[in-house]
């Protein structure tokens, strides 16, 4: 039976063409790997840091390893898949950048979504209350977030054109999960975009076409 996905990773799923290669880093139960292979015959391989996220994965027949990424991914070759997916982690590495170059490095797409610090009710927060914001998708206080570091939509934009990558497709989702475009829209889904999600390229250099 098909999984039934939370919004943002249905997006994500859209963004992947079926019978791709791809690699879920933080992939959690395995929910988008499932998806991906019942409704798209993905050949999905799993990255997570968690013990219970790798034993919920195997419970669903899935093919998941315990690790970290800014650890672990130095040991994929070059090119070894056609999507990975970093899905509401990259605000949880300790190196974004290098992370991120890694990605790059090693598929021809990839796609990665984030909370947005950019959103309104953060910036009201900080601005009225003098405190760290806790939102739908920043839901937990300052001293127990796994994330450390926080970024706008604009902030990862201005490092994909750092890293020279391609963004292909961006959209943001709103607090109801509506999508928007965020391509001619930038300063509305960085005041809006709850999440953002980015299919990103390294200049074009591989032929998969999203579906």
């Amino acid at each position: 039976m098909t999984e039934t996905l939370r919004p943002d990773l249905k997006v994500i799923a859209d963004f992947i063409a079926p019978d791709a290669r791809l690699l879920d880093i933080g992939c959690g139960d395995g929910s988008l790997l499932a998806y991906l292979r019942d409704a798209a015959n993905v050949d999905g391989r799993g990255m997570e840091l968690s013990q219970s996220g790798v034993n919920a994965c195997v419970a669903k027949g899935l093919t998941v390893v315990q690790g970290d990424a800014d650890l672990d991914l130095k040991d994929y070759p070059t090119d070894a898949f056609d999507y990975v997916v970093l899905s509401q982690t990259l605000q949880a590495t300790r190196n974004p950048k290098e992370v991120l170059q890694q990605l790059l490095r090693i598929s021809h797409h990839v796609v990665v979504s984030f909370p947005n610090f950019g959103n309104w009710k953060v910036r009201l927060a900080l601005l009225f209350k003098g405190r760290m914001p806790v939102t739908k998708s920043l839901d937990q206080p300052w001293y127990s977030t796994p994330n450390i570091h926080f970024c706008t939509i604009r902030d990862f934009m201005d490092l994909c054109n750092e890293l020279n990558a391609q963004i292909e497709q961006s959209v943001s989702l709103n607090a109801a999960a509506h999508v928007r475009q965020i391509n001619g829209s930038l300063a509305h889904a960085n005041w809006i975009g709850e999440q953002a999600i980015f299919l990103l390229s390294r200049g074009g250099s591989s032929n998969a076409q999203p579906r």
